[in-house]
């Protein structure tokens, strides 16, 4: 069998930056508008800075307000939450953004709920929750909406496929769900309670790994021909002794089954930051009753 189609999803999401600042600049010329995204970090984690660096580069090279809130790693949930409600009331502030993992006595969920759900351009908070479930108009999670994205790059119409989602987060599984769903995808959800996984995860059409274990998806797993989204991101000691990045899926040996694969790195990762800046416009437009510049 021929090797899988590479699904790039670096060229992808390089496209959806440009259509970005395409938008931003009409936004711009058209209103007087520069859509805002402000991001906060508490303490000083290493990995969140450079992920915050990065948002913040990539807003500036989509011609996007960037701004960043940085509180000490002591800080209070109250005092979070309040930093919160003034950036909710912060006309030039259209998205925000906490950080996360948070501090272990700061409460995720409340932090979250805490955020305008205009403003919540993560697409966590229970409302926009809520409109991804019953169909209607909210802010989609970022890295489920690139795997739609990558999906629909090879196969545009989804419908009556068999998909399996590997994995049932709140910010991955379970929205990834939602949206195979609403694209007509028959849809079974696999977690740690699972009995016979592998068996299950041949019958898919479309096989979305997003379970955080190292290679665990192996070439048994997949229906020749699949479409297999690689979600999952762990760094294993490489033969030289360094870190590498890999992803769920065994991917040398999947390869040569699949009809489609997003590699790791290179696949989903570039898209999470290509839809959080298309959630910041949309936002934007959204706030001030102007049309969408770009379709969810």
């Amino acid at each position: 069998m021929a090797e899988a189609r590479i699904i790039d999803g670096k060229a992808i999401a390089a496209e959806l930056h440009q259509q970005v600042a395409a938008s931003a600049a009409r936004l711009l010329q058209t209103h007087r508008l520069t859509p805002g995204l402000t991001t906060i970090l508490v303490g000083d984690d290493p990995a969140s800075q450079s992920y915050v660096r990065a948002k913040a580069a990539a807003c500036a090279a989509s011609s996007l307000n960037s701004f960043e809130r940085r509180l000490p790693g002591a800080t209070s949930e109250r005092e979070l939450t309040a930093e919160i409600a003034r950036l909710n009331a912060e006309e030039q502030v259209d998205g925000i953004l906490v950080q996360l993992p948070l501090p272990p006595l700061i409460d995720v969920h409340r932090v979250i709920a805490a955020i305008d759900p205009e403003k919540d351009v993560d697409g966590f908070h229970p409302i926009n929750v809520g409109h991804l479930w019953t169909g209607t108009s909210g802010l989609v999670p970022c890295t489920p909406d690139g795997c739609m994205i990558l999906l629909r790059s090879v196969c545009p119409d989804l419908a009556g496929a068999e998909a399996v989602v590997l994995g049932r987060s709140n910010i991955l599984g379970k929205p990834m769900a939602a949206l195979l769903l609403a694209a007509n995808c028959t849809v079974t959800v696999v977690h740690s309670k699972t009995r016979d996984t592998a068996a299950i995860a041949r019958r898919a059409d479309i096989l979305v790994a997003a379970m955080g274990r190292a290679q665990l998806v192996g070439a048994e797993w997949i229906k020749p021909g699949a479409i297999v989204i690689d979600a999952g991101i762990s760094a294993v000691p490489g033969p030289d002794g360094r870190k590498r990045i890999v992803g769920d899926v065994d991917f040398n040996a999947v390869s040569g089954i699949a009809g489609a694969i997003t590699p790791v790195p290179g696949g989903v990762g570039p898209m999470t930051i290509a839809c959080l800046l298309r959630n910041t416009l949309i936002a934007a437009c959204r706030r001030r009753g102007l049309t969408d510049p770009l379709p969810l």
